[in-house]
């Protein structure tokens, strides 16, 4: 009997060391403190887990595997499986996808930037050129709108922008150009301390971002309709690891993302929801710029910005054209189809 046991042991013991041999873990890399931005990552995680009863893990890191400038590069070299990143802090490496950064676009909703960032990202130039990073777009990671909080005097014009240091990266950093204002690209983390310090007058983010970054305890006002565009941040995985997964766990993270977006589109929701208490709560005053003001800064800044845009693309040999039209359309048939 006691040779019986000790057999089962070691074979138990055996199939345990087999299990954890097979488990496959990934390595995330994503920036700052578990918000809004990062809670399809999360649920991503969770579901994986639960459909491969813990086989599949995703293991999220908040800043310990690379800076957020950083991420695409790290997972070009396998230095991690998955990572989100935005496409304005490095527009030389990923040019396709600053389309969806294009200032004035006309999206409205979180559902209609999820919609018009996977149609994209579906898009074979929009593939190909991710995968010269060995980067696969897995999902998006849909904002709303980006404006602005800012100290001092209220900016309720647009001449009053004119020298206006903002943090304001890709396209919206454009548009804010366009009409006398001086952006600057800091990251999110460093936002704060550059409006504490004085570097900027003014930072340009979603909701979650002024709040989980803290620019929110520096601000006087926010502009409530200014709404000038958003940045497009992808979560994307290495080529390699994503070929290397079993038909299961493949499965089990491919069928996750749409469960995962829902849960961020439900939650985000929510934020936005109690955003008018929070002003209150910090003694932020609403500022609403006059619709002769906002048709002014479309006019100097959406036109010009994006026939520039589609010039410089066509002339990399990029299908710029297309890749407009494409969000446009999106657009037009994600309305229709609501």
């Amino acid at each position: 009997m006691r040779k019986y046991l000790k057999g089962t042991a070691v074979a138990a013991l055996s199939i345990a060391f087999a299990s954890e041999a097979f488990a496959t873990e990934w390595n995330v890399s994503v920036w700052g403190k578990r918000r809004a931005f990062t809670e399809h990552v999360e649920k991503l995680a969770e579901l994986v887990s639960a459909k491969t009863n813990g086989e599949f893990t995703l293991n999220i890191s908040y800043g310990g595997l690379s800076k957020n400038k950083e991420n695409l590069d790290g997972i070009s070299i396998g230095a991690f499986e998955m990572a989100q990143f935005c496409a304005g802090y490095h527009r030389d490496k990923n040019p396709t996808i600053t389309v969806l950064e294009l200032p004035f676009l006309g999206v409205n909703t979180l559902e209609e930037e999820v919609a018009v960032s996977h149609a994209v990202y579906d898009h074979p130039a929009v593939q190909a050129d991710l995968a010269r990073w060995s980067a696969k777009l897995l999902m998006t990671s849909p904002m709303p709108q980006y404006n602005i909080v800012g100290t001092g005097d209220p900016r309720d014009e647009l001449a009053e922008f004119k020298d206006m240091r903002v943090r304001a990266t890709g396209g919206i950093g454009k548009a804010f150009s366009a009409v006398g204002a001086v952006p600057t690209s800091v990251t999110a983390t460093e936002a704060y301390n550059a409006m504490e310090s004085g570097v900027v007058d003014t930072v340009a983010f979603a909701q979650h971002a002024h709040l989980a970054f803290g620019t929110i305890n520096r601000a006087d006002w926010w502009t409530a309709n200014l709404n000038p565009g958003t940045v497009n941040c992808p979560v994307v995985v290495n080529t390699d690891a994503y070929e290397a997964l079993s038909d299961s766990e493949r499965a089990a993270l491919d069928s996750s993302v749409d469960e995962a977006i829902a849960h961020y589109l439900a939650n985000y929701g929510a934020l936005l929801e109690k955003w008018d208490s929070v002003l209150a709560e910090k003694g932020v005053e609403k500022v609403v710029l006059a619709d002769s003001e906002l048709d002014a800064f479309r006019a100097t800044a959406a036109d010009p910005i994006r026939a520039q845009w589609i010039k410089d693309m066509e002339a990399q040999g990029i299908p710029g054209q297309e890749l407009y039209d494409l969000v446009m359309t999106t657009l037009e048939n994600t309305r229709a189809g609501n």
